[in-house]
């Protein structure tokens, strides 16, 4: 392999490389943007939960639709991307104990509606 080849080589997968990060990190961001809640997990974790999710859902809809290779970086391939990243932080949450309390069942969490200003205590000072 000359010299040429070698570094056409290197450019290619550094630029797949670098489209599977920038794909990814839109794809995870967009599946936190869907799920309601406080999302678990930083930088990485979003970038990880978008590829994993596209390999996931380009993966299952190529397996169904026999003959047809999905590309991610199509509109087919971006939502289905999406939707495996969606189905891999539902399962992040719920493994993670987001939904349930162990022993105690469901979380319930209650919006307020209004905000309520806590009440000033009275001070009690006590005379010897």
């Amino acid at each position: 392999m000359e010299n040429a080849q070698m570094m056409e080589f290197a450019q290619y997968w550094a630029n797949q490389i670098l489209v599977w990060v920038g794909f990814g990190t839109i794809v995870g961001l967009l599946a936190k943007a869907i799920m309601p809640g406080k999302d678990p997990g930083g930088a990485v974790a979003t970038l990880a939960m978008g590829v994993a999710g596209t390999v996931i859902g380009c993966g299952v809809l190529s397996y169904f639709w026999k003959g047809h290779i999905i590309s991610p970086i199509s509109p087919v391939g971006f939502c289905v991307a999406t939707a495996g990243a969606f189905v891999l932080l539902f399962f992040y949450k719920l493994l993670g104990g987001y939904y349930f309390d162990e022993g105690n069942g469901p979380l319930v969490k209650r919006r307020r509606f209004f905000r309520t200003r806590r009440q000033p205590q009275a001070v009690v000072y006590e005379d010897d």
